[in-house]
């Protein structure tokens, strides 16, 4: 029998190493692998079935009333509308079944005219989970003082209606939702909802996007998961999808970002597949919202905070810009009913699918 080359004592020693080394690495590991899911992550394909079935539960009549009427107020941080639209925004979704978790990031920030108050909403299904589909816009109107023609700037495709498809698509995904948090998934979906995005007197690096540059930094310096000491809440954002300039007819959402350019597919593949399903009305073949294969250049907008601390973006914002864009025509008068209920079926269904949601199992009938 060959002699060991070890005596007790060492033996002891080296066992004693090699088992912290394999906790130590078998860790890391586990902390690379979550972080680094996103990258490799593959949605499902619901079938024909439950698509139609699925988006029988959306109504843009109703999002019409219960959402964006009651949006369309003046709204610039700290005015009375901004008040009343933050608590519209709390209140629908802590109202339903699902079971969100919203929260307040209150802040006070100098402007052009003094130091002002923001809010930004952020709504998290399962604040358990580590990995985040992240869904967001800005629920604040630009200023103009009241000298501009007597006239309120209402903001409806800037922001309103990404709002307002945001609370539907919950509203409508209440009980897929509702499920996906009783299976405790470790993916989960996130609505922000920025405060100060638009610039108060002139657009510049610092008055602007006052909501998203408080809430990136905060996110940075916050541990993710509870107790972690080498990730934080950025780490835990699958993929930031910021919506804007939403309502108009006929939009083009380009390729701003090669690194997310598959979920813009996603999003163009979803849309042929309701197409082809009768699924979406006013929508002939020629008639295409997006568009991966165009590349676009950057837009300044609420991701920026993000994008430049290293989160992968998908930018919904129209090439080019509604033509009401920043006028007092932005208003509920010329909006598209019908392209804004179609992109509220494709973006439903693009979360669902993202986040890996089957339909469940028909009930069974007794014998």
């Amino acid at each position: 029998m060959m002699k060991s080359a070890l005596r007790p004592g060492t033996a002891m020693w080296f066992f004693t190493l090699l088992g912290f080394f394999t906790e130590f690495t078998g860790h890391i590991c586990a902390q690379i692998n979550w972080t680094q899911e996103k990258l490799d992550h593959k949605a499902t394909i619901l079938s024909s079935d439950d698509l139609i079935s699925v988006l029988a539960q959306t109504d843009v009549d109703r999002m019409w009333k219960n959402d964006l009427k009651p949006m369309l107020v003046v709204r610039y941080p700290g005015s009375r509308g901004s008040q009343a639209v933050q608590q519209q925004i709390k209140s629908t979704l802590s109202s339903l079944k699902a079971g969100w978790e919203v929260t307040d990031d209150r802040f006070l920030n100098w402007t052009p005219y003094g130091e002002m108050p923001f809010t930004n909403i952020i709504a998290t299904l399962n604040p358990g989970a580590k990995r985040r589909l992240v869904l967001a816009c800005h629920y604040d109107s630009k200023y103009f003082p009241p000298q501009w023609h007597g006239r309120e700037f209402l903001g409806a495709t800037d922001s309103a209606v990404p709002c307002s498809m945001l609370l539907e698509m919950a509203r409508a995904l209440n009980n897929e939702l509702k499920r996906l948090k009783k299976e405790r998934s470790d993916l989960t979906i996130q609505l922000i909802f920025f405060d100060g995005e638009e610039a108060l007197y002139q657009w510049t690096d610092t008055d602007s996007l006052y909501g998203s540059r408080h809430l990136a930094a905060k996110m940075e310096n916050t541990a993710h998961p509870l107790g972690a000491t080498d990730t934080n809440l950025l780490d835990g954002i699958d993929l930031f999808v910021l919506l804007d300039l939403i309502g108009g007819p006929t939009p083009h959402f380009g390729n701003q970002f090669s690194n997310t350019a598959r979920w813009l597919s996603k999003l163009q593949n979803i849309e042929r597949r309701l197409h082809a399903l009768g699924q979406l009305e006013d929508h002939p073949n020629e008639v295409q919202y997006f568009w991966p294969g165009m590349p676009v250049g950057p837009v300044q907008d609420d991701h920026m905070p993000f994008l430049s601390r290293g989160v992968r973006v998908l930018h919904l914002i129209p090439t080019p810009f509604p033509s009401v864009w920043h006028t007092f025509d932005d208003s509920e008068e010329n909006l598209d009913r019908t392209t804004i209920q179609n992109l509220n079926k494709i973006l439903q269904i693009f979360v669902l699918e993202y986040l890996n949601m089957k339909s469940p199992d028909p009930p069974t009938q007794a014998a």
